[in-house]
């Protein structure tokens, strides 16, 4: 018997193998973790890198549309100012090599209404430098004289400009040395905006000459760095705290999963020992109660010699019936019908019980509770508790030493507080751990079933029991119970536990 508790508590039931390997497998906890976490990671990076595309772009259209519309508002303004005739538009006026190719109009006409509407180009705010291309890609005019007359040859975005007559195209980028047009008066301190204005003829269909301004924009490219903070920011937060809300929801259902399928485990557990103790029971009583008459009657004519010998074997059969009622006992279904029971009465009938094993172990009782306390349970049940308890702490002092028996009554949290304490021999760290194992046993002929029984009838009302031990200086039981509600029906006496 004694190998067999070993296996079973070393092994555990055959059943509760295959949902550790599961668990082992596939770890939900540690996945969820390592693919949300990519995912969130990825969708995170996507939405802020769109959405400060989005402000970026938007941010720079805005500022080139509103350049667009300044600057072919003065075209307007001083061509009609300088009174030339209706026909004849600002982007036929911008290139010095046709002043006299204008029918009706001096060539001093058009360079002084060029020179006046190219003086507010240059003195536009946060240029960095201003060129107008001829319809031949011709610069004929620069806020730097290096450029003027150079022909830009291969510029796909001139080109694409001079094409599309869209009324304004820009972009954000950093300087590029190789662009011959792109020779700045001064270093931009960060990043420029250059923007492609198209001067139209009368009708609006044809691109006549090209505006071109690089403009550093100070307080547009504080609001895009800005507006880059505030976004991957918010979006770093949003994206950690999505992941770790799921993480602590998946945790928490990973932990009550994890609860059930134990308590689903030991209850095939509990089902399966309970078949197979119900199984051996009906196959012993029989036998052992045939062995223990035969055994009573050879006593009754036996000599001196051999009457111990059959007592031996009187007694050897009563611990294995013992062993048959207690695996029973454990295993059998526990009812759901709570009671109002008194503790203190509970606790003062199993004193009386052990009363004389607890004066011939020579071990001092000390009991401290209060007048009365009616708790959740059921009387037997309560009473089997204590029993086990008792009858465990006096063997754990053979030898004497003193047993502490307290109640208190934990206030505002509707619960009462047991604790039993003795002196006893204790056990080690890994005894410690395996003693609600079912089976596992440190007494010499023990059956390893009755703390197992003592945690199944406190969680079943709602309590709770914990154990702590250390070698050569005892073992301290705490039980919490739950406070019974009202109690005015009936807290019903527990009886005497023999």
């Amino acid at each position: 018997m004694q190998v067999l508790n070993k296996k079973l508590a070393d092994e555990g039931h055959p059943n509760q193998a295959s949902p550790d390997r599961t668990l082992r497998e596939f770890n939900l906890l540690r996945w969820f973790s390592v693919v949300s976490l990519l995912i969130i990671a990825s969708v995170a990076v996507g939405l802020g890198y769109v959405s400060t595309q989005f402000v970026v772009e938007d941010s720079v259209e805005r500022d080139a549309m509103l350049t667009a519309q300044f600057i072919q508002a003065m075209a307007k303004a001083e061509v009609r100012h300088s009174r030339i005739p209706p026909g004849t538009t600002m982007a036929q006026l911008l290139d010095p090599r046709m002043d006299k190719q204008h029918p009706g109009i001096s060539a001093d006409l058009a360079a002084s209404t060029r020179i006046e509407f190219l003086d507010h180009v240059e003195h536009l705010p946060d240029t960095l430098l201003t060129n107008v291309y001829a319809l031949d890609r011709t610069i004929v005019w620069s806020t730097n004289p290096l450029l003027i007359g150079q022909k830009i040859v291969g510029d796909d975005d001139l080109d694409e400009s001079f094409h599309s007559q869209v009324p304004v195209s820009a972009s954000y980028h950093k300087a590029d040395e190789d662009r011959e047009e792109q020779k700045f008066q001064r270093e931009p301190e960060y990043l420029f905006i250059e923007n492609y204005i198209p001067m139209f003829d009368e009708s609006g269909t044809q691109v006549l000459s090209m505006v071109e301004v690089y403009k550093e924009p100070q307080d547009l490219v504080r609001r895009i760095q800005r507006g880059y903070v505030l976004i991957w920011t918010s979006t770093l937060l949003g994206g950690a705290l999505i992941y770790f809300g799921l993480f602590w929801i998946v945790r928490r259902a990973a932990g009550l999963l994890h609860a059930q399928q134990t308590k689903l485990v030991a209850s095939e557990t509990f089902v399966a020992l309970g078949e197979m103790s119900s199984a051996v029971a009906h196959s012993l009583r029989n036998p052992l109660a045939t062995i223990r008459s035969s055994a009573e009657l050879a006593q009754e004519i036996a000599s001196e010699r051999s009457q111990k010998n059959i007592g031996d074997i009187i007694n050897q059969v009563d611990r294995m019936s013992r062993w048959v009622r207690e695996l029973l006992v454990s295993l059998r279904p526990l009812k759901d019908d709570a009671e109002a029971v008194d503790l203190i009465a509970a606790v003062e009938d199993t004193c009386s019980a052990f009363a004389q094993q607890t004066e011939r172990n020579k071990v001092q009782l000390q009991v401290s509770t209060p007048p009365s306390a009616l708790v959740v349970s059921q009387p037997v049940l309560l009473t089997q508790i204590l029993n086990s308890l008792f009858s465990n702490a006096l063997e754990a002092m053979p030898g004497g030493g003193r047993l502490t028996l307290e109640v208190l009554e934990l206030t505002g949290e509707g619960k009462v507080q047991l604790t039993l304490s003795d002196t006893g021999k204790g056990m080690s760290q890994q005894q410690e751990r395996m003693v609600f194992k079912p089976f596992f046993t440190t007494k010499q002929g023990g059956l390893g079933v009755g703390l197992v029984l003592v945690k199944r009838i406190m969680e079943r009302f709602g309590g709770a029991v914990s154990l702590t031990s250390r070698e050569e200086e005892g073992t301290r039981v705490c039980l919490i119970f739950n406070v019974a509600a009202g109690g005015d029906h009936g807290a019903e006496h527990p009886g005497g536990g023999g």
